[in-house]
């Protein structure tokens, strides 16, 4: 018999309340929403030892996967980030003011920016990347690996089957 959680005590009390419902959907989902915000602030604690936000990362994280010369346009990085331009813009200032990116014209369109992470910049997201790894193997290190598998593959399943859903 396993310990009882936080969820299982919101769980029981709904069910005093509203025995007419189905909960199993509430308590699978409830634990993964507790899950994700405690993954949060760990991904949060490990970017701020870089003088990084999650979504900084993100960005120089997006430029360093381009591969070789580790040049991107802001629109690319928009599209790839699902984030809009203005919300783009204010994250290229905040690296650019850091010194990690540069931003120079495009040369073939110059009403567009070419942006570059620079040597700190580079220095800076591998130095996060390996830290951010090494924490997400601790935040799955509760499961083995065959349970980390049979999880990994119904979350594909899982979003796969409400990706295209309107909710």
């Amino acid at each position: 018999m396993r310990e009882s959680d936080e969820v299982d005590k919101v769980i029981e009390q709904w069910r005093r309340e509203r025995s007419d419902l189905d909960l199993w959907p509430v308590e699978v989902l409830a634990r993964v929403t507790r899950f994700a915000a405690i993954m949060n602030r760990s991904f949060d604690e490990v970017f701020a030892r870089h003088g990084l936000r999650n979504g900084e990362f993100d960005v120089l994280a997006a430029i360093r996967r381009s591969g070789p010369p580790y040049v991107v346009t802001p629109s690319g990085l928009s599209e790839q980030l699902m984030l809009s331009r203005a919300g783009m813009t204010n994250r290229l200032d905040r690296l650019d003011r850091a010194g990690l990116i540069h931003r120079r014209l495009d040369p073939e369109d110059r009403r567009s920016f070419l942006v570059t992470l620079t040597d700190k910049g580079m220095a800076t997201v591998d130095a996060a990347m390996s830290n951010h790894a090494a924490n997400e193997a601790a935040l799955l290190s509760g499961l083995s690996q065959r349970q980390q598998h049979q999880l990994d593959d119904a979350m594909y399943t899982l979003l796969h089957a409400v990706k295209n859903r309107d909710i």
